[in-house]
């Protein structure tokens, strides 16, 4: 028992797996707030589309010497924008056009990266590094995911408004417009933040999974917001630790106990429904709105 218990807490001992660790819960975290939003909303493709959008800002941003999270910030607004002025401005269905531009930008981005010669890995790039975290990009982390939490927090409520019914925010004086756009900005900043913990492919599932999870586990809006929490720094923590252990990677190890919370989650429900007989369960936002 002893020893078992010194091998489990091997990891603790090394200093890279400590920011490993710290840096994939501040982005779970902060993955986990945005993602009961974008689930409310029904944007879980949205995330997607941006996620895999800033590989061309990434590259260029490499070309001109800035800053690898100013151009994914970038590329990752410009998508958001696009996709909304395309959709206000043409017969194509809003699935639609994001699906066609962030498949058109991450081609972009990978046309890009081939002509340009850079350390950087492509792997590293849409996988993430978390092991190779410096301690200036727990820092960088650390800033972008703490500024996205308090604005998310701050308009919470309006937030949530928009989200359940943008038509009642609109009535009731709320700029809708600013939400709309301000939620994109949010967006973009989280996979900012979230890049070299798990790349822009990984993240997908960062801003979906602890979302539905909590979807399925309670009615009641705020309450969804601690549970989508606590799922994603539980399994952000675990994977890492797992990880370790199975000298597997770290971002498909946090990804997958991701989806088993989800899976218990959904075998929780089906369980409940089936004692009492009940539809599926739909959030209660009256009271928090």
């Amino acid at each position: 028992m002893t020893e078992w218990l010194a091998e489990l807490i091997v990891p603790f001992s090394y200093n890279y797996m400590l920011k490993a660790m710290w840096v994939s819960a501040l982005v779970g975290g902060v993955c986990a707030f945005l993602s009961a939003y974008l689930m409310l909303k029904g944007w879980s493709l949205m995330g997607d589309a941006v996620s895999h959008a800033v590989l061309p800002g990434i590259v260029l941003a490499v070309v001109l010497g800035l800053p690898l999270a100013v151009g994914a910030f970038a590329a990752g607004l410009f998508c958001a924008v696009a996709t909304g002025y395309l959709k206000d401005n043409s017969r194509v269905k809003e699935d639609t056009v994001m699906g066609i531009v962030f498949s058109g930008m991450f081609g972009l981005g990978l046309v890009l990266f081939t002509k340009v010669e850079t350390d950087q890995h492509l792997l590293h790039i849409l996988f993430g590094n978390m092991l190779g975290v410096t301690n200036g990009d727990l820092i960088e982390t650390a800033l972008v995911a703490g500024l996205t939490l308090a604005v998310v927090l701050a308009k919470r409520r309006d937030l949530l408004l928009y989200c359940f019914d943008p038509n009642h925010a609109r009535a009731v004086g709320l700029g809708v417009e600013w939400l709309h756009y301000g939620l994109l900005v949010l967006l973009s900043l989280t996979i900012v933040a979230s890049l070299k913990a798990v790349g822009v492919i990984l993240v997908v599932a960062m801003l979906v999974a602890p979302g539905a999870t909590a979807y399925l586990v309670t009615r009641r809006f705020e309450r969804m917001l601690v549970v989508a929490a606590t799922v994603a720094i539980a399994s952000s923590v675990l994977g890492t630790l797992v990880s370790f252990h199975i000298n597997g990677s770290t971002g498909p190890c946090i990804v997958l106990i991701q989806a088993g919370f989800f899976a218990l989650a959904l075998l929780w429900d089906q369980v409940l429904r089936r004692r009492r007989g009940a539809p599926n369960p739909q959030p209660n936002t009256g009271a928090t709105a």
